[in-house]
């Protein structure tokens, strides 16, 4: 962590993306918050309102639903409003989630009230990675962009804190949910210090201004003009949705919704959103599963910060592929412990080395890779779209298995549920080693050149199209 910060805070613009990536990246504070904090408030909101498994499951899924919706006009609301602007927006709207759900009164309202949380998460988890790696030059980039991911784990250990602290507290679960005002309005009030994207004051006829943002976060010996001009030759390209359905195009988008989809199904946020209620299955208390939820929860920011030093120095692959393995071998446990009742009674210590062993491997790998590489893999003129669909698809695999999680433990027992998840990593690990490229130390540019050159290697017409392109 020394050299990755020795290096990024040893110029005066470097210590300017620092401030922007960690003001940008609250929007990912928000989503980790609001996912760490329902696990433990469920505890205390169940006997309140008397929720049976589908009221517990509409509560914690409503949000998932509404982050869909979120990303799915985020793509537009970032065209054309600005990057900026829409983080502005989304941190004032969590405000508004968070006070409804501290005063929800029964089980709809709580549905409703998370729901509007949901608008504002899905919007900032697509905007956040999307404007700091439009801002971060490409030998920072990985770790730059990484800071979401960082602030999302920093934001779900916070929240177990919250929950452990406040669990003898008169009416807990409304103080629990009513503080996630507080980063609603960090996020809705920093990003008005910070600038545009260089991007998106291009593609509104702006470049001197993205040249002076340019300027604040570049080194001097930094190409500024070259960045700029291949700036404006892909914002000349712009294209949309229908775009992404091109040969040329494809293949990156099935690498991102596979990663989209694969993040969410080897199971994690059952692990975030239930941690207490699987910890508690072992037998300790509430006190005890919130007190243990908070160890994992500081593990995931370890193995988080881990995998921000390590992104542009290993690659995103190497993690990729070695986080895998570990979580696999965590599923596969989890499920040994819940199927053998001596080890249920002798050594109850296992579910928590194996959800720890779970959560490292996730957090250097699919945890920030994800979303990481669909900031980075896309061609530059299709980027905005093309995020929102693997975030739309991210957010809609979310609600699957979080609404499924109590479902599936009842009707295949738990240990048959971490099983299957333990399955679907399997196949995750065949499609990452096949499929998903390195891109470390590239350029967003080069990046889209060496993705268009493969696709015309693939699609021999869609190269001739090209070439007739250039010529013309």
């Amino acid at each position: 962590m020394a050299g990755f910060v020795t290096t990024i805070t040893k110029g005066s613009s470097n210590r300017f993306l620092i401030r922007l990536a960690t003001v940008a990246a609250l929007g990912g504070f928000l989503f980790g918050y609001d996912t760490g904090v329902i696990g433990g408030a469920m505890l205390y909101i169940k006997k309140d309102f008397h929720a049976g498994t589908l009221a517990q499951s509409s509560m914690v899924s409503a949000i998932l639903i509404g982050a869909a919706i979120g990303a799915l006009i985020s793509g537009w609301a970032a065209d054309a409003f600005s990057r900026r602007r829409t983080k502005i927006v989304s941190g004032s709207v969590y405000v508004v989630g968070a006070l409804l759900c501290a005063f929800s009164q029964n089980t709809l309202q709580m549905v409703g009230s998370r729901f509007i949380l949901g608008l504002a998460v899905g919007t900032a988890s697509f905007v956040s990675p999307m404007y700091i790696s439009e801002n971060a030059p490409p030998r920072v980039r990985g770790g730059l962009t990484t800071f979401n991911q960082l602030m999302v784990t920093i934001g779900i250990v916070v929240a177990y804190v919250v929950d452990w602290g406040l669990a003898s507290v008169s009416n807990n679960w409304r103080w629990m949910l009513g503080l996630g005002v507080v980063p609603g309005l960090a996020l809705a009030i920093g990003m008005m210090f910070l600038p545009y994207s260089p991007r998106w004051l291009v593609e509104k006829g702006r470049s001197d201004d993205a040249r002076q943002v340019l300027e604040r976060t570049r080194e001097e010996d930094d190409d500024i003009e070259q960045e700029l001009s291949d700036i404006e030759e892909a914002a000349r390209r712009e294209g949309g949705v229908r775009d992404l359905l091109s040969r040329a195009v494809k293949p990156m988008l099935v690498i991102g919704l596979a990663l989209a989809l694969f993040q969410q199904f080897v199971g994690i946020n059952t692990v975030i959103y239930y941690g207490p209620t699987i910890l508690k299955a072992t037998g300790i208390g509430d006190g005890g599963a919130l007190q243990q939820s908070v160890f994992i929860g500081v593990t995931n920011v370890v193995f988080t910060i881990i995998a921000v030093v390590l992104l542009d120095k290993v690659g995103r692959r190497v993690l990729l592929l070695t986080g895998n393995v570990a979580f696999f071998a965590a599923l596969v446990l989890l499920g040994v412990y819940f199927a053998s009742s001596p080890l249920q009674h002798h050594a109850q210590w296992l579910a928590l080395a194996a959800l720890t062993l779970y959560i490292a491997g996730f957090a250097i790998s699919l945890g920030p890779v994800f979303w990481l590489m669909i900031s980075e893999i896309f061609p530059l003129h299709l980027r905005a779209p093309a995020m929102a669909v693997c975030t739309i698809g991210n957010w809609l695999a979310n609600f699957v298995v979080s609404v499924s999680f109590l479902s599936l433990t009842n009707l295949i027992t738990r240990q048959g549920t971490f099983w299957l998840y333990a399955g679907i990593s399997i196949a995750a690990f065949i499609f990452f080693a096949a499929r998903v490229p390195e891109t470390k130390d590239k350029s967003l540019e080069e990046i889209e050149a060496q993705v268009g050159a493969e696709a015309s290697e693939a699609y021999p017409q869609e190269k001739g199209k090209r070439v007739r392109e250039a010529r013309a």
